[in-house]
């Protein structure tokens, strides 16, 4: 018997990456699947998001992967490139690097070989994580235009930092940041010849903020179905979860008032009931740190977690009277439940639910 499956919609993928377009009609959508496709798969997620304009990745062993695999479509490193045999490697996979740092800059003043390479420039507007200060732009800009091998359309990204929070005061300072960066990055670029386009709105920002869509659009996590802001779930937003966490029933057994259930005896029974046991657990990528009364999905009702998430599995409380049998399905997150719902009780957000599946869990493409 399979137990533990991570269902993949692929059609869902599709549906989603159609409401990003739809949230910004006059800008370009770039498609993250970093992070193995937030778990959901490399492969499998950019080529069923094959309508996105490009793909965003985080490192350049992504990037190449997909490049094996015949993926055409213009793939951006996010965090660009650390040696020189990187920016071969990108060079000869044709990558567009994102600056962020003086010395990655200074890495491809002395080692490109002369291929054109495209380039963006990231700006830190008040993540204060990566990103060229607004003052380095201007200098960067007039360092590459120096260099022939450097595409002359350059994109200025930068990243929010607290977009998930829609009345946040940052969101309007950042902004503002960014505006003022653009004004001086364009003085500079039409003096030289370079054309500017500008990225900003990541997928709470694709939702929210129209007037940061810019040229490129960057949607990850509401791609996979799940809300980018915080105390909402992605059917709030018309969004289709992608990813739907199964696993089976292996146990029912009647218990006892005051028994304990689990590793640490952290949870005792007040009344005759009937304890499930699923098999999954951490070593699946279910979180280790859910607590008593998350929810899990079986027979079209609501059960909670009791005990402490072991390696293998978790126990769940079915009641005086359960209807369930062995070998019955259970939904620990998808269709029928929210994975926001399981990250609130479990301490933790859904980003880390979805990357954290690991691989012994099976997954099965639709």
């Amino acid at each position: 018997m399979t137990t533990a499956v991570a269902h993949i919609k692929l059609a869902a993928l599709a549906h989603n990456l159609n409401i990003a377009k739809q949230a910004a009609p006059n800008s370009k959508v770039m498609a993250i699947c970093k992070a193995n496709g937030y778990g959901h798969g490399l492969l499998e997620t950019a080529q069923a998001m094959a309508a996105a304009d490009c793909l965003g990745v985080a490192r350049i062993e992504e990037a190449m992967q997909l490049r094996q695999a015949g993926i055409s479509l213009p793939i951006i490193l996010l965090e660009g490139i650390f040696s020189a045999q990187e920016l071969i490697d990108a060079e000869e996979n044709d990558l567009v690097i994102c600056i962020h740092q003086q010395w990655q800059l200074d890495i491809i003043k002395e080692n490109g070989s002369g291929k054109t390479l495209t380039v963006w420039l990231k700006v830190d507007t008040g993540m204060t994580r990566l990103g060229l200060s607004a003052a380095e732009i201007s200098s960067a800009i007039e360092q590459l235009a120096k260099l022939p091998q450097i595409n002359k359309q350059i994109c200025i990204v930068s990243h929010f930092a607290c977009a998930d929070e829609p009345n946040h005061p940052s969101i309007n300072q950042q902004m503002q940041n960014f505006q003022n960066c653009m004004q001086q990055a364009h003085v500079t670029a039409d003096k030289l010849g370079i054309q500017l386009t500008s990225s900003m709105a990541n997928s709470a920002a694709s939702l929210t903020l129209p007037e940061c869509h810019h040229d490129y659009i960057r949607p990850g996590i509401m791609l996979y179905g799940v809300s980018p802001l915080i105390d909402k779930i992605g059917k709030q937003h018309n969004l289709l979860p992608v990813m739907q966490l199964t696993s089976k029933l292996i146990s029912i057994k009647a218990i006892e008032p005051r028994t304990s259930v689990g590793y640490g005896a952290t949870w005792h029974s007040n009344k005759h009931t009937h304890i499930g046991v699923v098999a999954i657990g951490y070593g699946d990528g279910y979180p280790r740190h859910a607590k008593n009364g998350t929810p899990v999905w079986i027979n079209g009702r609501i059960v909670p977690v009791v005990g402490r998430v072991s390696m293998d599995m978790i126990t769940v409380d079915l009641g005086e009277n359960p209807q369930e049998q062995i070998g019955d399905t259970v939904e620990l997150w998808g269709d029928n439940l929210p994975i926001e719902r399981v990250a609130e009780h479990s301490s933790t957000i859904a980003y880390e639910l979805l990357c954290q599946i690991t691989a012994r869990v099976c997954k099965k493409y639709y």
